[in-house]
């Protein structure tokens, strides 16, 4: 299977010094290094990204997140802001589920213990349908059938403990403290991160810009990987940034 980021990586290869690199328990990661403990919330995930940027004595990065890994970068971003310069935020979510009248994550709890329940009990049938559900677009059944694959190959375990910690984590708080500026990237017909959470992290997160793109789904970065670039580059210029780093996940 091919990198999720290959057709974004491509594009900027040869402006940026361009790092990517798979969390503990997904793609090429040494498995054994997986901790139950330590990934039982985000933290664990935030620690890793800040392990990569100690270890590459980076500063003043771009860090390029796709959902909830745009907030793992964020919670780093607050640990260590001398780490980042901008942070380009591809379909964030900082709470999935709905807390009503102030806010709406797309998500009931009981809709988010189905999913689990269903990963635990027939983790293939959920691959096929989660994958549907964040590609949202018939016209790419490629797309969807990609993402299929990485959910399989993943182990169904660690991939249930990952989904728990991404689902039921509440960010919202730590918005109004992120100093590093931000690109919003939101998606049309966005199943995972509806119109309203964009809007609401874009009014809550300060220094932030917002950009609805036209593509559909999840994940414009493998089915609308043109308008993706052309949003992050619109970004880059519009900042004027320097072309000496840009961090990707």
């Amino acid at each position: 299977m091919t990198n999720v980021w290959e057709s974004v990586v491509t594009a900027f290869e040869e402006e940026y010094t361009i790092i990517l690199f798979d969390y503990v328990g997904f793609g090429e990661s040494d498995i054994q290094a997986y901790d139950l403990k330590k990934y039982q919330s985000l933290d664990g995930y935030v620690q890793d990204v800040l392990d990569v940027c100690s270890a590459l004595h980076m500063k003043d990065a771009i860090l390029v997140g796709h959902s909830v890994g745009s907030i793992i970068g964020m919670l780093a971003s607050l640990s260590q802001p001398n780490f980042f310069s901008h942070l380009i935020m591809i379909g964030p979510s900082p709470c999935y589920l709905n807390d009503p009248p102030k806010y709406y994550g797309g998500f009931e709890k009981e809709q988010l213990y189905g999913l689990l329940d269903m990963m635990e009990k027939n983790y293939i049938g959920w691959a096929s349908m989660f994958a549907g559900t964040l590609t949202n677009n018939t016209d790419r059944p490629d797309v969807k059938n990609d993402l299929e694959k990485r959910f399989c190959s993943t182990d169904p375990v660690m991939a249930r403990q990952f989904a728990e910690a991404t689902f039921f984590a509440d960010n919202r708080k730590e918005l109004p403290y992120v100093t590093v500026p931000a690109l919003i990237l939101q998606c049309s017909d966005d199943i995972i991160a509806p119109n309203a959470v964009g809007d609401f992290l874009h009014q809550h997160l300060p220094s932030s810009m917002l950009i609805k793109m036209k593509a559909t789904g999840h994940c414009p970065h493998i089915s609308h990987p043109t308008e993706t670039v052309e949003s992050i580059r619109q970004y880059l210029s519009k900042f004027q940034l320097s072309n000496d780093r840009v961090k990707q996940r």
